[in-house]
């Protein structure tokens, strides 16, 4: 059976086309899904969890956030980016320091959320 048989067979599958109709016309559109999951990958690296969490404290200069985490200035300086990118932190320059702060508290609910999901039984 050719691939384009069994596609077609399965679209004539439908057990319950009024609710497969009605989740679709709920379901985001592809790019927005696309987005999604990039912003979540941001999360899929421990070094970036543990600068976001000290970043739920307070707002804490590179050289700090690099200390408490026991990393180098510039491999900080590299998640930070990628933090910026996402928008999942801001900057803020008081002299020759830059501060960094969590873009909102969202992103402590997240995490928050991820941490419920996983300690739960």
């Amino acid at each position: 059976m050719s691939k384009k048989n069994v596609f077609a067979e399965h679209d004539c599958n439908i057990i319950h086309k009024d609710i497969v109709d009605k989740v679709r016309t709920n379901m985001p559109k592809e790019e927005l899904l696309y987005d999604l999951a990039d912003f979540f990958k941001v999360f899929g690296d421990t070094t970036r969890i543990k600068i976001l969490y000290a970043l739920f404290s307070s707002k804490m200069c590179v050289r700090d956030i690099a200390s408490l985490i026991n990393m180098t200035q510039s491999a900080v300086s590299h998640q930070l980016r990628v933090l910026k990118q996402a928008r999942l932190v801001r900057c803020k320059r008081a002299g020759r320091i830059v501060y960094y702060f969590l873009n909102d508290q969202h992103i402590k609910q997240i995490i928050d959320q991820g941490l419920v999901h996983i300690t739960e039984k």
